[in-house]
């Protein structure tokens, strides 16, 4: 059965995903190289914006619910070529997708309909990076 601790414990866990994502981003868009460099690293820039929204509003969520934001980030996975950096990307998109469906049910349970929503918003988000990196990817040289 979730409660409201629970619920604080795990919103923590994103915005530890939100902060390291907010990173990985800034990273790898200084990494990239080679004819596609430009490209690649506007894209990995363009998605710091909404990861620094999902993460303010999970810090707000945290401390309204009675909670402590974390200031801790998930560890960026190294990544030394372009398309290991768009796999990193994918992979944490996917698992972002993944938890926020879950912390909407979570909300849903304990009667928290407007985290719910917003969560929701957020599996839209990070559901379309994870598109927009699998079209990338698709027809990426190995």
């Amino acid at each position: 059965m979730m409660n409201k601790q629970a619920l604080i414990d795990r919103l923590n866990e994103d915005l530890a995903g939100e902060l390291g994502a907010i990173i990985q981003y800034l990273t790898y868009a200084a990494k990239t190289s080679g004819p596609f460099r430009p490209q690649l690293s506007q894209f990995f820039l363009a998605e710091v914006a909404d990861e620094q929204l999902h993460a303010q509003f999970l810090a707000n969520k945290i401390v309204a619910l009675g909670g402590e934001p974390t200031t801790k980030p998930r560890v960026v996975p190294a990544a030394r070529t372009n398309r290991e950096m768009l796999e990193a990307v994918l992979a944490a998109e996917r698992q972002a997708t993944k938890d926020y469906t879950q912390r909407a049910k979570e909300a849903e349970e304990l009667g928290e309909k407007g985290l719910m929503v917003q969560l929701e918003d957020m599996v839209r988000d990070e559901s379309g990076h994870s598109e927009e990196t699998e079209r990338i990817l698709r027809d990426w040289p190995l």
